[in-house]
């Protein structure tokens, strides 16, 4: 599959190309180009063009486009599931919900970029102004966007990203996951088949190693919307210069069970939020902070529920957990469980490893300072410690780098309370887990997990710049 570069299908200029494999299997889906920084520094050409075409189209104009796209999302729902599939190793049931998801967020971004209010400034409250002046604010597309997205949800989070950007005016040069960016293309084509100008979309498949800093450096992109590693969110911030970063980042999300929660929906809540696409996700349950008064009730409930996890296949429509990202990436995860377990925690279930697939695993007993629990795990395990009191448990969740997710089960209204108050996570959940989210909401994590957010809304605040604009009436 060839590359996008400012509407035109084309290999890379060096003519070098990768294949993309299957995790599960090893089988070649595809070929992409290999991008190289020459042809990044065309599409940013382009862009500066397609940034004017986009600036000059009224809103109800890209309305129009992304309602579409959004169609023909639609319409192909179902192989770029199987593409989902394929790419990541992600269970068909789960990719067909991603992929369900396309449409809707693009017409969600069609919305809300249509919605670019300003507001009235009370210029006479100010000593000294009469009525003679008139203020407001008018938001503007910030121009060239570059989006950089992850592997493990190669639909989702590409959308979250070029669909707003598109949706407010500006062009987009967007660098895919190496490892997924069939999907990503697939998605670019209903964009260019529901008439978007040529210029104002490229997608460059290849190594982010050398596509990444001639992105984000140059001068002529006014914004970086990136999805990734703390670590190579910080390059980014480093790289970047003075422009608009919106960075979403690592994690280590943990959950509270203090001792009047609903036993039975928390287990059934971890075993979901802890085991989707096999854990790779930055809002899985990571840490679950047990009540020691409960702690047996809640791995009695929940072990079996892991256990019951059926593993394989991913197109068969009845696997729930298929592999990891590559067998690399299965093996740290391995590692890690193994290392755990030396270290004195106890393997509950699962650990095991078969190629790039983990058996879904328990591990309890968990030093709370321990890597195991404190390092981003991105795999599908869940690290239980236990806690003596509210107290310590929202002092072991707050005792981490990172600040994303948390969730908390309770029935009491004042634990609920202070644990809104307390905790130190963008995103926090009243009995239910982390691994919750509706594209409208805003989303972003506190601390190493990033800055800015994303959901569709606070995505087109993102993408946008304000202007303050005062009419003089007269001179003095």
């Amino acid at each position: 599959m060839q590359m996008l570069v400012s509407g035109t299908w084309r290999n890379s200029s060096s003519g070098r190309q990768e294949e993309v494999r299957s995790p599960f299997d090893g089988h070649v889906v595809d070929l992409v180009p290999i991008a190289t920084p020459e042809d990044a520094m065309a599409a940013l050409d382009r862009a500066e063009a397609g940034a004017r075409i986009q600036r000059s189209l009224p809103a109800h104009a890209r309305a129009e486009i992304l309602q579409r796209a959004a169609a023909l999302a639609d319409e192909r729902a179902e192989d770029i599931a199987r593409t989902i599939t394929a790419e990541t190793g992600k269970p068909i049931t789960e990719a067909r919900g991603e992929a369900g998801r396309a449409g809707d967020i693009i017409r969600l971004a069609a919305y809300e970029g249509a919605q670019l209010y300003g507001d009235t400034l009370p210029l006479d409250a100010n000593p000294g102004t009469g009525q003679e002046k008139i203020g407001f604010t008018l938001r503007q597309p910030c121009g060239i966007v570059v989006a950089i997205t992850p592997f493990n949800y190669p639909s989702l989070l590409v959308l979250h990203k070029i669909a707003p950007a598109l949706a407010t005016g500006n062009a987009v040069v967007l660098k895919p996951a190496r490892a997924t960016p069939l999907t990503a293309l697939k998605l670019a084509a209903c964009f260019v088949d529901a008439g978007l100008a040529p210029e104002a979309l490229s997608v460059l498949t290849g190594s982010g190693g050398d596509l990444g800093d001639v992105l984000v450096s140059d001068p002529r992109v006014r914004k970086v919307s990136f999805t990734g590693s703390t670590a190579v969110g910080t390059r980014i911030a480093a790289t970047a210069g003075v422009k608009k970063l919106s960075l979403e980042l690592g994690a280590s999300c943990p959950v509270i069970i203090l001792p009047d929660a609903d036993i039975e929906l928390a287990s059934s809540a971890v075993a979901a939020g802890g085991y989707i696409n096999s854990g790779q996700v930055c809002i899985s349950v990571q840490r679950v902070l047990v009540d020691r008064r409960v702690e047996a009730d809640f791995l009695d409930a929940l072990v079996p529920k892991v256990k019951a996890i059926e593993v394989g296949d991913p197109t068969v429509a009845s696997t729930r957990l298929g592999s990891l990202i590559s067998t690399h990436e299965a093996e740290r995860v391995e590692a890690s469980i193994n290392t755990a377990a030396r270290n004195g925690a106890r393997v509950l279930t699962g650990g095991e490893r078969s190629g790039a697939v983990v058996q879904p695993s328990v591990v309890a007993d968990v030093d709370p300072s321990s890597p195991f629990s404190r390092d981003e795990l991105f795999g599908p395990a869940v690290a239980v410690s236990r806690a003596d009191d509210i107290e310590s448990a929202l002092a072991l969740a707050n005792d981490s780098a990172y600040g994303l997710g948390a969730g908390i089960f309770t029935s009491d209204i004042a634990g609920s309370v202070r644990a809104m108050r307390q905790l130190d996570a963008g995103n926090i959940h009243i009995n239910w887990t982390p691994l919750w989210r509706a594209d409208l909401m805003p989303y972003g994590g506190l601390k190493g997990s990033g800055i800015g957010k994303e959901g569709i809304r606070s995505a087109v605040h993102e993408m946008t710049e304000e202007k303050t604009v005062v009419l003089h009436g007269r001179p003095w």
